[in-house]
């Protein structure tokens, strides 16, 4: 037993395992009526970094310097506006009188052993629809079953080259950079500099996403 237990020592049994570093954002999208609202969130190694709520959306950590955080906010509430109005359009056309709920989860990890995880998920009405299969750089249907909603946003993301390599490039790149940067400095936010591509190109995914999946939420699923 005296053995087992220095063994056990040595090998580190029982210890727990370092928790990997991690980016992530969420967005939530809630459509009723030809009504958009927003929620959502980003958070670095555990520290809340910016935070939406409808049209305002905050930055919490001091990844950017004042001047470009505010060149920033002002593209969020273009991005916001867009996709509202290109709901209350298709409702106009084909109103829908119950809600709909859209969620995008994505990021990356960063492991102590220096490998790294990416992902984008995204549900709707609280059931895996879509992912992002970050190797590859293709979307996936997630839906149980045959759903032709689900073919169609597909097929709309697979169009565009930021959607595609530029979603892969800031997934594979641009946010395990950043946490390589944090894992160097203890206690301390850094990439700055990479900062203004890590939301112009989370936005601007999400931009395309949310048209693509605005058409067909908001016109029935008809595609």
């Amino acid at each position: 037993m005296l053995r087992l237990l220095l063994l056990c020592g040595a090998l580190g049994c029982g210890a727990e395992q370092a928790a990997p570093l991690a980016f992530t954002m969420l967005q939530l999208t809630r459509v009723y009526r030809g009504n958009s609202m927003f929620r959502g969130n980003a958070s670095l190694n555990g520290q809340l970094s910016h935070v939406l709520e409808e049209h305002n959306v905050t930055q919490v950590l001091p990844l950017e310097p004042p001047d470009a955080w505010a060149r920033r906010q002002n593209q969020v509430i273009t991005y916001l506006k867009n996709f509202r109005q290109l709901v209350q359009l298709f409702n106009k056309e084909r109103p829908i009188n119950f809600t709909q709920h859209l969620c995008c989860h994505l990021g990356c990890r960063l492991f102590p052993n220096g490998t790294a995880q990416s992902f984008y998920e995204v549900t709707l009405n609280r059931t895996a629809f879509l992912s992002f299969h970050v190797p590859n750089a293709t979307w996936e249907r997630r839906w149980p079953g045959e759903l032709p909603v689900a073919t169609f946003a597909q097929e709309q993301l697979m169009k565009y080259p930021i959607t595609t390599q530029d979603l892969q490039y800031f997934l594979n790149t641009t946010c395990v950079s950043i946490l390589q940067a944090q894992s160097t400095r203890t206690g301390e936010v850094s990439g700055r500099s990479r900062a203004p591509l890590v939301l112009g190109l989370i936005l601007g995914s999400l931009a395309m996403l949310g048209m693509a999946l605005g058409i067909f939420l908001c016109t029935g699923g008809s595609c």
